[in-house]
């Protein structure tokens, strides 16, 4: 059976996400600060904005740039990425970002996949872009250097192109999906304000609010939720080209930073760090943890030490992002008087549906009258979901059926309130004598290990073939060992759960997102 969003449903607005961000601009909000470097204290107010977006959309035009070109945007979290992102939008054209840690090779690729005939980046990754845009066999002058002097464009920004919203692709971020390869995102702009304004009733981002974007903004995280939630909230984003614990902590301390969207990793530094205990975070009002499942206990440990309310959300690329969300407002007290725990999911969005369905026989999973339900695959349908992987119909197909459901690839259960809880990838789970162990609860429960700083773990065969949970560890301390971490995770699991093999890394390879890189992980294993 289906089960629906427990909010009203909102209004969605049928115009460009250019429009919707900027054209109800008052004057009141013209001085107000939009974004701010926590490296370099450049500064944009919403005024200085809105101009040099279109700004920047002029001199797009002159260079060539029609209405339905493809741009591709190699820029990290610098006030600079939303004027070459809205200003793409402002011309017309489609985003696709790319990720500021790809290669050469990657970012020809991505150029070829998506069709961008032009790149925009910055002076600091000019080299290796100018590098891919030769491999792609673009000409050198296809690339565009955001913070470069350049001769100044005369004219205004092009006139408004009438579009359909639901039908026009604004950004087209490139994601692994529910299975595969890198494959392109097709995000309407009808899309990605319809989750805009999903989201606003449930976040409650506020105008006075001050958001640190460390998420980077050329995953849909950072794109959607940290910058253009907070710009169409009016509110101020501050800023980080990347993460330094230090450097992440100073700048909560300096700007007087309200609310925080993190990934798990950042939520055990802020559980463990000693280093946390020096700054004054007092200003911190919400957390919310996306990107990866976040462990009760963990985001309790930083609930109980920041003093702050710590809720998590769920979404996906091909959801625009954000499909669940424990509503932050009155300290997530949740919905109808419904506190949830922080290891939920979320509610279901505004304007949204949702069924869970057993993977192996596809039958529906009912919502149960209490307690939680029986697993099965989480599927989405609503105004968020993507229109589709580009120039991909039978990876389409297999993740948005006939009537719109998206197929998320996860598996969830839901309580009696309709509140949605991520056990994990359908994929990633491990198949142990006919027993399914969650790489994620594992991963969970190592992490409250007070000697192990981060975890992993991953299906590996045994000598008799069978597939058995292997965690990688980063270990706080050099004395731990493989028999100590396998001892205390068997005294907490039933039999089939316990890891029966350790490794101890450096680090745990993750995306820039914070979601672990399980195939690196895999990768080193031996045949």
């Amino acid at each position: 059976m289906t089960f629906v969003s427990p909010h009203a449903d909102v209004v969605l607005p049928e115009r460009g996400l250019h429009a919707y961000l900027f054209a109800g601009l008052g004057p009141a909000d013209l001085d107000r600060v939009a974004l701010v470097s926590a490296e370099s204290g450049d500064m944009l107010t919403y005024g200085s904005l809105r101009t040099s977006v279109d700004e920047f959309a002029a001199e797009l035009a002159a260079r060539g740039v029609r209405p339905a070109d493809t741009v591709a945007l190699l820029c990290p979290n610098v006030p600079a990425f939303a004027v070459a992102f809205h200003g793409i939008l402002r011309a017309g054209a489609t985003v696709t970002t790319v990720n500021v840690l790809s290669t050469v090779a990657e970012i020809a690729k991505q150029l070829t996949a998506s069709g961008a005939r032009t790149l925009v980046t910055v002076t600091s990754l000019a080299a290796k872009a100018g590098e891919a845009v030769g491999a792609a066999g673009l000409h050198p002058g296809a690339t565009l250097i955001l913070d470069a002097e350049r001769p100044p464009v005369s004219g205004p920004a092009p006139a408004p192109d009438r579009f359909d919203p639901a039908e026009r692709v604004a950004v087209l971020p490139y994601s692994s999906g529910t299975t595969g390869l890198p494959k392109g995102v097709m995000l309407t702009h009808r899309n990605l304000a319809a989750n805009i304004a999903q989201l606003t009733p449930v976040l409650d981002l506020r105008s006075d609010d001050v958001v640190l974007a460390v998420l980077p903004f050329f995953h849909i995280y950072g794109m959607s939720v940290l910058l253009n939630s907070t710009l169409a909230a009016r509110g101020r984003v501050v800023t980080m080209a990347r993460f330094d614990l230090s450097a992440f902590l100073e700048a909560v301390q300096r700007h007087r930073v309200t609310y925080l969207f993190i990934a798990p990793p950042i939520a055990v530094a802020l559980a463990k760090h000693p280093m946390v205990d020096s700054y004054d975070l007092s200003s911190l009002r919400a957390i919310v943890s996306g990107a990866a499942p976040l462990d009760e206990e963990l985001g309790a440990a930083v609930a109980r030490r920041l003093s702050v309310p710590v809720v998590q959300g769920y979404g996906m690329t091909e959801l625009s992002p954000v499909s669940h969300l424990v509503p932050v407002a009155d300290g997530g007290a949740g919905v109808a008087g419904c506190r949830a725990p922080i290891e939920a999911a979320g509610w279901p969005l505004p304007n949204t549906v949702n069924k869970l369905v057993a993977p192996a026989t596809g039958a529906e999973i009912g919502v149960p009258a209490d307690g939680l339900s029986e697993p099965g695959e989480l599927w989405v349908r609503g105004p968020n979901v993507m229109a589709g992987y580009l120039g991909n119909p039978q990876a389409t197909a297999e993740t948005l059926d006939a009537e719109g459901f998206l197929h998320t690839g996860d598996l969830a259960r839901v309580d009696a309130t309709g509140c949605v809880y991520i056990v994990d990838r359908i994929k990633e789970l491990i198949k142990y004598k006919g027993y399914q162990v969650a790489p994620a609860e594992l991963e969970a429960l190592l992490l409250t290990h007070p000697e192990i700083t981060d975890a992993a773990v991953i299906g590996v065969a045994d000598a008799e073939g069978e597939e058995t949970p292997k965690a990688f560890v980063v270990a706080a301390d050099p004395a731990l060992s493989a028999a100590r971490v396998m001892e205390f995770v068997a005294a907490q699991v039933a039999p089939y759960k316990k890891v029966r093999a350790v490794e101890f890394v450096a680090a745990i390879p993750k995306s820039s997102a914070g979601k672990i890189l399980r195939k690196e992980l895999r990768s080193n294993q031996p045949l």
